[in-house]
């Protein structure tokens, strides 16, 4: 089988859009594919976080994971910091990738704004960690959104640059996995912009923590328009927060626009939401449930990371110290 890598950061409770623009495909993606699913610690520092609280947010983060389908005993949980090779395979990349690449990273531009002077050097240089996350374990699939697929190019361009200094085919070309409906679930209070466990309000996202009282509440107070729901996916059509609910709608039932609107066309917001906030409660119901039952017990929650960075390590040290040989680095 592919071996998959794919990973998220731990710097919040995991939201609506987590689960349906990707850890709903990792799940499904377990069932065909040998996956390694990372809480990516090392890149939640490259911004400013709270020391004090990031173990906890890493260990919530596994157990909403594990609750949601993960399964760490037939695949592999972990947080990154504890397998070292992602760190020496990401200097390498470090030396291997060019300032003209990184510069023309999106992303970089979009997180730094106008303070990019500002900035850690790690937020600038994290796409070559994410290239080192993939290639230590030469998985060769990545699940990503569309907003991520530059950095896939980025470690395909880095990949093939080391392949060619250290003249092998070392490392395997990788695959980018755009995958799902609801691959962009939009805030809550403004169908522009993506929901994010970053946004100051929490009235922008539906946490996978939510209970049935507070989601309800979100939903009722989410941002829509005058207008009724149309009958055809065209009428969608500038309208974002309209088009958003629609799709989330979708994407829980297993459906798509047309399905939503054939059900639910002509129906003012009151009712259609009443129907939305139903239907996102008993999806989400379990993940709450079992989220909680595992963090009952959070040193069975370590002991899976643990375990998970054990097995890890092994794929991935190996193939790192392969790689520090053809760069010429003395092993004795």
């Amino acid at each position: 089988m592919q071996r998959i890598f794919s990973g998220i950061q731990p710097t919040g409770v995991p939201h609506l859009g987590n689960y349906l623009g990707a850890v709903r495909n990792w799940v499904a993606l377990q069932k065909n594919h040998d996956c390694l699913y990372c809480v990516v610690d090392l890149h939640a520092i490259t911004a400013a976080h709270d020391h004090r609280t990031l173990a906890a947010q890493t260990r919530d983060l596994a157990a909403s994971l594990i609750a949601c389908g993960i399964d760490p005993e037939k695949h592999i949980l972990f947080n990154q910091s504890a397998v070292h090779a992602h760190v020496r395979l990401g200097w390498i990349f470090t030396c291997v990738a060019r300032m003209g690449w990184l510069n023309r990273m999106t992303q970089f531009k979009d997180k730094a704004g106008k303070d990019r002077e500002n900035v850690s050097t790690g937020l600038f240089t994290y796409p070559n960690l994410m290239a080192a996350d993939i290639l230590a374990y030469h998985a060769t699939r990545v699940p990503v959104g569309d907003d991520q697929k530059q950095h896939i190019e980025l470690a395909n361009d880095i990949r093939a640059k080391f392949n060619h200094d250290f003249e092998t085919d070392f490392f395997p070309e990788i695959e980018p996995l755009i995958l799902g409906p609801a691959a962009r679930v939009m805030s809550l209070r403004d169908g522009a912009k993506k929901m994010s466990k970053s946004d100051a309000s929490d009235q922008s996202r539906i946490n996978l923590t939510d209970d049935a009282e507070t989601i309800a509440l979100k939903i009722k107070r989410a941002k829509t328009d005058a207008e009724p729901l149309p009958s055809e996916p065209a009428g969608l059509e500038a309208r974002p927060e309209a088009r958003n609910l629609v799709g989330i709608y979708a994407a829980l039932q297993d459906t798509d626009h047309t399905g939503v609107l054939r059900e639910h066309g002509g129906k003012g917001f009151g009712a259609f939401k009443d129907s939305l906030a139903a239907l996102v409660v008993e999806k989400l119901a379990p993940i709450a449930s079992e989220t909680r039952r595992l963090l009952g017990d959070p040193g069975h929650v370590d002991a899976i990371l643990r375990d998970g960075a054990a097995r890890a390590a092994a794929i991935a040290d190996p193939i790192v110290t392969e790689a520090e040989r053809l760069v010429g680095f003395l092993r004795p």
